[in-house]
């Protein structure tokens, strides 16, 4: 009886639609990719830049774990170079100064202010060094001395002409400052762009250089020194 009834019973269910489902791989994989997409999964994900930094900060402690597994004593190793590294990167930029400009075009003599006379810049020069702003009372001496070069057509005005420049074609016409004109360069370059500061030593210098000068006598083209007494 008993087997007769699961037999009945089981024909029954099956008669009833009770067969187990089984639903394809492929077909459950895609409806779950289907139900997955729809945003209200999605309202907390982070955004695109949040997922980028995520993905640059995983990637510099990478480096950092295989730099750490790298250097000697591992990760206090680590620390320990890096400190070195910013004491040599702090001693470099004491010892150099501020990063400069490098090409030529930006280490004119004269700024883009607008034209100013010869005695324009010995009163600033002076204004300078009263106040002890001896860099600064430099550098106008320097501009001084050569606007004073073109004024009396011993230099032909040029504009984004260097210190370097002025005192190589100064010494052409007038020989005997030759080597201080070179040396006045210097001081204006170091101070302008080598980052060092001025003293007044060395304005009293240009200042001196400044005077000789507008008493000179040029060497005319054509003129051996010794004709020049």
């Amino acid at each position: 009886m008993s087997g007769a009834g699961g037999i009945t019973r089981t024909r029954q269910d099956i008669a009833a639609g009770d067969i187990p489902v089984d639903t394809p791989r492929l077909p459950a994989r895609e409806a779950a990719e289907s139900e997955l997409s729809k945003p209200m999964y999605h309202e907390n994900d982070p955004n695109f830049l949040q997922r980028a930094l995520n993905q640059f900060w995983d990637w510099v402690a990478g480096v950092f774990d295989a730099a750490a597994g790298a250097a000697p004593g591992g990760p206090a190793g680590l620390a320990v170079l890096v400190v070195i590294v910013i004491g040599l990167a702090a001693a470099l930029w004491w010892r150099l100064g501020t990063p400069q400009r490098s090409a030529r075009n930006t280490d004119a003599l004269f700024d883009s202010t607008g034209p100013r006379s010869a005695a324009q810049h010995r009163a600033t020069a002076e204004a300078h060094a009263a106040a002890l702003r001896w860099t600064e009372a430099v550098q106008e001496r320097m501009r001084a001395i050569v606007r004073s070069l073109e004024e009396r057509a011993l230099l032909d005005p040029r504009p984004g002409r260097t210190a370097d420049e002025a005192a190589a074609e100064a010494g052409r016409t007038l020989p005997e400052h030759t080597a201080r004109l070179r040396a006045a360069a210097r001081s204006f370059d170091d101070v302008t762009y080598g980052g060092r500061t001025a003293g007044r030593s060395a304005y009293l210098s240009l200042r001196t250089l400044d005077l000789e000068l507008d008493e000179a006598k040029p060497l005319l083209p054509g003129t051996s020194r010794g004709a020049t007494g």
